[in-house]
Parts: C-alpha cells; sequence; structure tokens
C-alpha cells in the first residue's frame, strides 16, 4: 500500500513547478514533506487529489491509478491553507457532510476534538480566526480515518498551545489507526521529532528523500569557548555560527565525529532547519 508518484511534471507557463518527480509514500508513516516558498510542495499534493492536474506522469494510490478515480482518491485526504467550504455553514453540519463523502468519519471523535480546542460546533466558517479556521480544518483531518492524510501548513494561525495540541493528537491518532501522514510545513523544528522520513523538494526537484536518522548524519553542531571553536572549524565546511559573550556554536558540513567531546568542545547533532537552509541554499 502506498502512494506513488511517477514522473510527475507540471507547469504554469514558463513556470516548472514539478519537474519528472518519482516518489512514493508509504504505508504507516509519517513524512515531512519540506521545501522553500514556491519549490512545489502544495502543487504536489494538489496533483495527487486531482484538484490540479499534471502535465505528464501518474499517480498510484495503492496500485489505482488516481486521475479522476473516486475510488482511489477516497482514500485520500488533503487539508489545504485554502478554504473550500461555504462560509456561512455551521462546524457541525461540516463535520456531517464529511461523513457523507469519508464514510470511515468519526464525529464523535470530531466533536470530542472540537471540545478540546473550545470550538463551538454551532459557529459557521466565517465567523472564525485563521487559528480556528485551521483548527476546524486539522480535526477533519485527524478525524477521516483515510488511509493516506495530507497537511499543508496545518498550524497556520495556531497559538503556541493549540500546535502542541495539534502534534500531540497527531501522534495519538497515528499510533491508532497506521495512516500515513504527510506534512508540510515552514516550522521544521517543530516537527523534527514527529517525522519518520524527509523528503525535500527544491525548485520543483526532489533533492532528499530519506529518513530523519540518516539525514541528520550530513552535519553537526560543535560548541564551546569561542577561541577553541574558530580553531576547530578552520579546515571545516562552514554552514553558520552563534554567538553568545564568549561561547560560540558553530554548524559543520559532514560526518559526526564520533567523539563527542574534544578539546574542550562539544559536538551534537545539527538542528534539522540548519540543514535544510543549507541543503536548499542557491
Amino acid at each position: 500500500m502506498s502512494i506513488e508518484i511517477k514522473d510527475v511534471t507540471k507547469n504554469y507557463g514558463t513556470t516548472c513547478a514539478l519537474d519528472k518527480v518519482s516518489v512514493t509514500f508509504e504505508n504507516n508513516t509519517i513524512y515531512g514533506l519540506l521545501g522553500r516558498n514556491g519549490a512545489g510542495k502544495t502543487t504536489l499534493l494538489n496533483v495527487i487529489t486531482n484538484r490540479i492536474f499534471s502535465d505528464a506522469g501518474e499517480v498510484l494510490i495503492d496500485g489505482i491509478p488516481a486521475r479522476e478515480n473516486d475510488e482511489a482518491l477516497r482514500k485520500v485526504y488533503m487539508m489545504s491553507e485554502k478554504n473550500y467550504y461555504p462560509e456561512n455553514i455551521k462546524i457541525k453540519d461540516i463535520f456531517r457532510w464529511t461523513g457523507e463523502f469519508y464514510p470511515d468519519f468519526d464525529f464523535e471523535y470530531a466533536c470530542s476534538l472540537a471540545d478540546a480546542f473550545e470550538l463551538h460546533l454551532n459557529k459557521n466558517v466565517k465567523s472564525l480566526s485563521t487559528g480556528y479556521n485551521s483548527i476546524f480544518k486539522a480535526i477533519i483531518a485527524l478525524s477521516v480515518n483515510t488511509p493516506y492524510v495530507l497537511l499543508d501548513e496545518p498550524v497556520l494561525g495556531l497559538d503556541a498551545n493549540h500546535r502542541d495540541m495539534f502534534y500531540r493528537f497527531l501522534i495519538e491518532r497515528y499510533s491508532e489507526t497506521q495512516s500515513t501522514f504527510v506534512i508540510s510545513t515552514h516550522l521544521i523544528e517543530e516537527i523534527s521529532n514527529l517525522i519518520e522520513q524527509i523528503i525535500i523538494i527544491k525548485k520543483g526537484k526532489i533533492i532528499k528523500n530519506e529518513s530523519r536518522e540518516e539525514l541528520m548524519t550530513y552535519g553537526y553542531t560543535v560548541s564551546g569557548k569561542a577561541s577553541l571553536v574558530d580553531e576547530y572549524i578552520s579546515d571545516k565546511y562552514v554552514i553558520g555560527v552563534d554567538s553568545i559573550g564568549g561561547l560560540k556554536s558553530a554548524y559543520v558540513m559532514g560526518q559526526l565525529p564520533k567523539e563527542k567531546t574534544l578539546e574542550g568542545l562539544e559536538i551534537t547533532k545539527i538542528d534539522l532547519q540548519k540543514l535544510f537552509i543549507k541543503l536548499t541554499d542557491n
């Protein structure tokens, strides 16, 4: 069981949004789909769900061609930034209608999440703030029980507490349903401990598709007294530094040394966001 994207190309005029993209989303995995603005993340998710059509290539969902195929598309739910719901419809009615299109939608669970987030079911869409627009769409995504759930900027407008709640509920739901979740977000550090597989897209091409653990071996951080750090990194490939008083942290590309302490320095794994910035740097 998987979503297979095979040589998918999508152009907008003279702009190539996706350039012969081939990638597979395996079953029962949490993916991080990472890329800068305009890299092609949303276009890829929209092609999978038939919100737009590719110019070439194909998408298979559990081996079934997805293009204009309700049987295949019923296996996938996408939460997007754009709001496709009528503005005057009440949240409770959206939940009910969702159950008509997705028979495994858990109405009671959705209501319990709404209660946890203090989302009033009698409110209509147009009365919701940006954060609560994201919350009600996230609740649906966590309640549909489809094999594949695509989340495009799922925490847009959420405060820190609500983001933490969402991540916690996502992990709980993942452990219960064993669905595949694909998270596209700019809040890389917040999801770094959630995701198992990382796909990085740059200018319409997949440049990395590796487990989080594998990817994190590409760099490391060295910290300590500034003079010692400077001496250590003099012949290293450094992608950035942070300094506080007489202390310094440098971010180095290369294999993590076996020694965790060296000449008064502390060596640790690089954080995912720093690594992402370097890998997508022009």
